[in-house]
């Protein structure tokens, strides 16, 4: 197996815990990232997202696509 393809399934396996759907919180844990740093990713649109009202719902696919581990 080529080793990239390794390396992706492997970081998608560590993200296996997580809900589909995530929240900020969840964000800041699964990146190792601030939450002044994951709200700057949201709205610059880093990292696509729903918004319902003042909260923010990050598919777990965005977050893989983001770090190119899927199209």
């Amino acid at each position: 197996m080529d080793i990239a393809l390794q390396t992706n399934d492997n970081l998608k396996a560590v993200f296996a815990d997580y809900p589909d759907v995530v929240s900020v919180d969840d964000l800041c844990r699964m990146l190792n990232i601030s939450a002044v740093t994951a709200y700057r990713l949201l709205k610059e649109k880093r990292i696509e997202s729903l918004r319902i009202g003042h909260v923010y719902k990050i598919p777990k696919l965005y977050i893989l696509r983001y770090l190119h581990l899927v199209s």
